[in-house]
């Protein structure tokens, strides 16, 4: 059994917390059990890894716990973006939002602040698949990581951002739905990541809480009347949770939301001591998942939206759109523009809220990119392969497991009977990249960055 020493501070500051059990709490913490889940994607047929799935995730649909951590780097169809590997406790984002907007979850315009590495993100796209979802992330290294699990999960109504909150106070009124998994402290890793015991501290607490409080004032503007503020953390302290709750509700124009769980799901609804606002806290020792805390809020009050703003991305050329039509076979709802002289698209009923980003915002990545023009020839791009966008024009090839992680590694290999030209490589139905068959030899268009360096 591992010895985990957890601080003491923290036991004492949750003693009286609602769920707390020192006992239990101590004990799973020096267990060595490990939680493995995934979340598919819902727009990719692909069935990742159905031999180890041990049951499905009762509050997040298309989720489930798997027997054993397998080599997800050894797997095609994760970078194939067929599931995204998301801990079990930050996937109740999908039930609360649900239970929230009901059937409204459709056409709403939602923002994740601090969205890197993506699994908030990847379940927001799904859940508003013909709605818009803003992902932001300020470091830029994170923004990298994001930009490429965004890419691989495939959906065209994303867009990703690297701001300070403070950059979107020109969006007054503007997102119908907030989600900030604020940083934290990280106590309710601890589980998972043991090292991350050395760098907590109460005085880091009290630092993350004020961050926190900051980070929210600066985006509430953004929210429009009527509209939802999601705020989690990864912390079991009060101090970023429940404390966190009560300064938004005596500071912010919002109201406190509950929704009703099933006993079984052993997930601890608590109050803030103050306003009495719920919030819904995981536990390891009661649940399979690690520590978490969500709330959710609703804006009152009048604000004014944004007004609409003109166009100032450029748009392909005429004889540049004539040129794309022998390659794609998209119906007519989608907007193209262009980004340092690669084409993308995005759903054209979101094309007038990227105008108003863009004016305000520095985007690194908007809907989906299909390609770039180099003289008369069409390259098209690893966006568009591992996108849901129809790629029917275009031959496919099936590769077996050792051909797939061949393909992953960017190495090249030969191949009889394929045709000359743009093909777009398999792994058991799901497009993972493109080849491009030459008369001598078969080219491996793998983004290099992303290659799968050792196995």
């Amino acid at each position: 059994m591992n010895r985990l020493v957890l601080p003491q501070p923290l036991l004492s500051s949750l003693e009286l917390v609602k769920g707390f059990n020192k006992i239990a709490f101590e004990a799973v913490h020096m267990s060595s059990e490990q939680v493995c889940s995934i979340r598919s994607n819902p727009f990719k047929k692909a069935i990742p890894h159905a031999s180890i799935i041990r049951q499905s995730i009762p509050w997040c649909e298309q989720a489930f716990y798997l027997d054993e951590r397998p080599s997800f780097t050894l797997d095609p169809l994760f970078h194939g973006g067929a599931y995204y590997v998301q801990e079990a406790s930050s996937m109740f984002l999908h039930y609360l939002l649900k239970n929230i907007l009901k059937e409204g979850v459709q056409q709403k315009k939602v923002l994740d602040l601090c969205a890197a590495p993506g699994g908030k993100t990847s379940l927001l796209a799904s859940l508003f698949s013909d709605g818009l979802v803003v992902a932001n992330e300020i470091n830029k290294s994170r923004a990298s990581v994001l930009i490429e699990n965004i890419t691989k999960w495939g959906l065209p109504n994303i867009i990703i951002t690297n701001n300070n909150p403070e950059h979107f106070k020109q969006l007054e009124g503007f997102f119908d739905v907030i989600v900030v998994d604020a940083p934290c402290s990280g106590s309710g890793l601890f589980r998972k990541d043991p090292k991350a015991i050395e760098e907590w501290s109460l005085q880091n607490v009290a630092h993350c809480s004020v961050r926190q409080e900051n980070i929210l004032a600066a985006i509430l503007p953004c929210l429009k009347e009527g509209g939802i503020l999601v705020y989690s953390t990864c912390s079991y302290s009060t101090m970023e949770n429940e404390g966190i709750a009560d300064w938004l509700i005596h500071n912010q124009p919002l109201q406190s939301l509950n929704i009703p769980l099933p006993e079984a799901w052993n997930i601890v609804a608590t109050q803030s001591p103050e306003a009495g606002a719920t919030g819904f806290r995981f536990y390891p020792h009661l649940l399979q998942g690690e520590g978490f805390y969500i709330a959710a809020f609703q804006k009152i009050g009048e604000v004014e939206s944004l007004p609409r703003k003109e166009n100032i991305l450029p748009k392909p050329t005429r004889s540049e759109l004539e040129q794309l039509s022998a390659y794609i076979g998209f119906a007519n709802t989608y907007q193209y523009f262009k980004q340092h002289d690669a084409i993308r698209i995005l759903p054209e009923m979101h094309d007038k809220f990227l105008a108003q980003l863009a004016k305000q915002l520095y985007i690194k990545k908007a809907g989906v990119e299909l390609g770039v023009f180099k003289g008369k020839d069409f390259i098209p791009s690893h966006e568009w392969a591992v996108s849901i966008l129809n790629k029917d024009k275009y031959p496919t090839t099936e590769l077996d497991l050792n051909q797939s992680l061949q393909f992953l590694r960017r190495k090249e290999w030969s191949g009889d009977d394929l045709p000359k030209g743009w093909t777009l490589a398999c792994f058991q139905g799901l497009p993972i990249g493109w080849i491009k068959v030459l008369p001598n030899r078969i080219n491996n268009y793998y983004p290099a960055e992303w290659r799968i360096l050792k196995y």
